[in-house]
């Protein structure tokens, strides 16, 4: 009778352990809603279906763009704004301080959503790029060969650590063959 009760709590805790781990803590529409400077970004993710795809995410970092700056892809096919937002997704958690840690003298590469959503195989375009610049700004583009860092974080929106953190940038990065010919130049800061 003991062994059957303890093998029973063992396998409850099991399953409790492996149920718990697979269910994500975070909505990201849910999380965007309480920012309005967000939501045509909101908006896109979900016509896009990409909110189901960052909310199966166990770790994750989202490069978010407020709805001034977002109004410069608003007119592109659907597919390519999805290819667009899905290099704004980061296969992993960064906060600044992290951000900060990780580029400190060095440049680094990140792996994208858009990496996922095209098996795999996008050469550096499916790649994000940042460095710190001029003093102590985090600047951000797409690793494609000739694209440059164009695009500046703005500020930390929202961070759960080790979960999500979602970073304002200046503006979308899009990588060559991807929705421009070329990437999409700064726009002066009101910062």
């Amino acid at each position: 009778m003991r062994n059957s009760r303890t093998t029973s709590l063992l396998i409850f805790a099991f399953f409790f352990l492996i149920s718990s781990s697979v269910t994500t803590a975070f909505h990201i529409t849910r999380i965007l809603r309480k920012y309005p400077e967000f939501s045509t970004y909101n908006h896109y993710l979900i016509k896009t279906n990409l909110q189901s795809q960052i909310d199966r995410q166990p770790n994750i970092t989202i490069l978010a763009v407020d709805n001034k700056a977002i109004s410069s892809i608003s007119k592109k096919p659907i597919n390519v704004i999805k290819n667009i937002l899905s290099l704004h997704v980061l296969h992993d958690y960064y906060d600044v301080e992290k951000l900060v840690r990780v580029l400190t003298s060095k440049t680094a590469i990140f792996t994208t959503l858009y990496q996922t959503n095209n098996g795999g195989t996008v050469s550096l375009k499916g790649f994000l790029e940042a460095s710190m610049v001029n003093e102590g700004e985090i600047a951000f583009g797409s690793a494609a060969p000739g694209s440059g860092l164009n695009v500046k974080l703005v500020k930390p929106v929202l961070s759960h650590p080790d979960t999500i953190s979602v970073l304002q940038i200046t503006a979308p990065i899009i990588a060559p063959g991807i929705g421009a010919s070329s990437p999409v130049k700064v726009p002066a800061s009101d910062n």
